[in-house]
């Protein structure tokens, strides 16, 4: 425990530290932050841990004082995965006059609220949606789109280039027909081509869908031996159960939503094996992460659903902050906001990464390819799917 107690006094002795002001005898007006993710639906399972995850970091933000003696209030809203109700929510979030937003999990929903952020000039912060696109959207020095989630365009080629090696050429794709499937689609298929590959079975299908064993007959029938797919988790869990159901023991892999519960528990037995890229497994393998995993079990009393998403929505929350310590006026408009994460002046060590310079006025996105290491599913749970990737974990990795 002595270890732990170290991290997180080091870690909010530094806050105290960049607290420390003549300002704290300002007004204890609360400083305001959004959040908004699928709190309740389909993608609930990922939304809920990130929600807890950026819980559990304004609670200790707040112990250590706040932004200069102001405490962060959390102004949350739930998008119910859905991009009509993001859309509402997000310019219901505008108008509270948050100075940030932290939030979304879906691609789609994001996609379509980008715009009222960008034009309110209101920072957003995306912690767990990984669509490519997202942070393309608007040039880079003008954006108020940032993200500390791996995007899918080096997600893709970090599972081919893992599939390749394992001899696993013969790529069938299944995507949905949302932003986030057909994003994946696209950086899957790219990745394929840059190994001078290309799939040989492709099969679209919208979210709902409750049997794919036709189209996964015609995958075998193609050859094919491996499946990636590119959806979230109820609909992965409908890929490993056909799958099941037509006894094809073809290796499943993808991005990280075959690590969510939904699939884990939907697909049962039938999820075992399952190969996906991660930022973060909850396994105590350093100071931080073991203080992290322990401070979230106090705080929420749970299971953490999805450590993924805890993980990067907490570092998304402390990232926020110690941009907010680069204003030392208070005066929190967006512009500012956006200027301040671009130019973050101290090195934050977070849960996923040391983030030293994790935004630039160029660059809107936090993680990169060094940071991602291959895991699975194993009894129910996820962790590591090669040694090799657990001792590469022992070090947290920089930006590259």
């Amino acid at each position: 425990m002595q270890p732990i107690r170290h991290w997180m006094a080091a870690t909010l002795g530094a806050l105290a530290v960049l607290a420390a002001s003549p300002a704290l005898a300002q007004a204890q007006a609360t400083v305001k932050v959004g959040v908004i993710g699928p709190f309740t639906g389909p993608s609930s399972d990922f939304g809920i841990p990130l929600r807890q995850g950026i819980e559990l970091a304004v609670a200790e933000i707040n112990t250590a004082g706040g932004y200069l003696g102001r405490p962060l209030e959390l102004v949350v809203r739930d998008d119910k995965g859905n991009p009509d109700a993001g859309l509402a929510a997000s310019q219901d979030l505008v108008k509270q006059g948050v100075v940030g937003t932290i939030g979304f999990c879906n691609t789609g929903v994001a996609a379509k609220s980008l715009d009222v952020y960008q034009n309110a000039q209101s920072p957003l912060i995306i912690p767990c949606a990984t669509g490519t696109p997202l942070t393309a959207k608007y040039p880079p020095a003008q954006s108020y789109i940032f993200r500390t989630s791996a995007r899918d365009i080096i997600q893709a080629p970090f599972v081919v280039d893992d599939i390749v090696k394992r001899g696993w050429n013969r790529v069938a794709i299944f995507a949905d027909t949302t932003g986030y499937g057909e994003a994946g689609l696209k950086d899957v298929q790219d990745a394929l081509a840059a190994r001078k590959l290309q799939a040989v079975h492709v099969t679209r299908f919208p979210l709902g869908v409750t049997d794919l064993r036709k189209e996964l007959q015609a995958a075998r029938e193609a050859g094919a031996n491996v499946i990636f797919s590119y959806t979230v988790s109820p609909e992965e869990a409908v890929i490993a159960n056909s799958r099941k159901d037509i006894g094809w023991k073809v290796p499943l892999v993808g991005a990280w939503p075959l690590s969510f519960p939904f699939f884990i528990d939907g697909a049962k037995d039938a999820a075992e094996g399952a190969l996906m890229a991660q930022t973060f497994i909850a396994e105590p393998s350093n100071e931080r992460r073991a203080s992290f995993l322990t401070n979230f079990k106090r705080k929420h009393g749970e299971r953490m659903a999805v450590p993924m998403a805890a993980a990067q929505g907490y570092d998304a929350t402390y990232l926020l902050t110690y941009a907010l310590f680069g204003i030392r006026d208070g005066k929190l408009d967006g512009p500012a906001v956006k200027n301040a994460l671009e130019n973050i002046k101290r090195v934050y060590y977070g849960v996923v990464a040391t983030y030293e310079r994790p935004f630039t006025r160029e660059d809107k996105d936090a993680i990169t390819e060094n940071m991602l290491f291959m895991g699975k599913v194993h009894n129910g749970a996820i962790t590591f799917a090669y040694p090799e990737d657990a001792k590469r974990n022992l070090i947290v990795q920089r930006k590259k």
